[in-house]
């Protein structure tokens, strides 16, 4: 008996930032650790992301962000489910935005089949 056997293609982009890896070591974004909370797009590293806890987070924070018109923001929350103030989630509502928040090693995943799949996206991973 023969099985069909499917297989799934995927390209890497060139140029895209790829998270290689979550550890308590920090966060590997194209062979550089971070060790603190870090932002980026498919394409730039946002450096020092202000050390505010998820629950304070404000449209504000996420300015430079949202300058590279991303259709999906993806937070991190570290290995605890965190819940940024309602408001938040309302303001990205608005400028039709996605908002996703998960722990972090889901968010790196998810941000990464969502760049090689070309899309517009962001995130923000806080490390425990």
């Amino acid at each position: 008996m023969l099985r069909e056997a499917r297989l799934k293609f995927t390209r890497e982009l060139v140029g895209t930032l790829t998270i290689q890896s979550v550890s308590s070591d920090g966060i590997l974004i194209n062979d550089r650790l971070w060790s603190e909370t870090v932002a980026l797009t498919t394409q730039e590293i946002i450096e020092n992301w202000p050390p505010v806890m998820i629950s304070e987070l404000t449209e504000a924070h996420f300015s430079m962000l949202l300058e590279h018109r991303p259709e999906l923001i993806v937070i991190g929350t570290g290995k605890d489910g965190e819940f940024p103030p309602r408001e938040l989630m309302f303001a990205f509502a608005r400028r039709g935005v996605g908002l996703e928040l998960m722990d972090t090693a889901a968010a790196a995943r998810t941000f990464n089949v969502l760049a090689g799949e070309g899309r517009h996206v962001a995130a923000v991973l806080y490390l425990d």
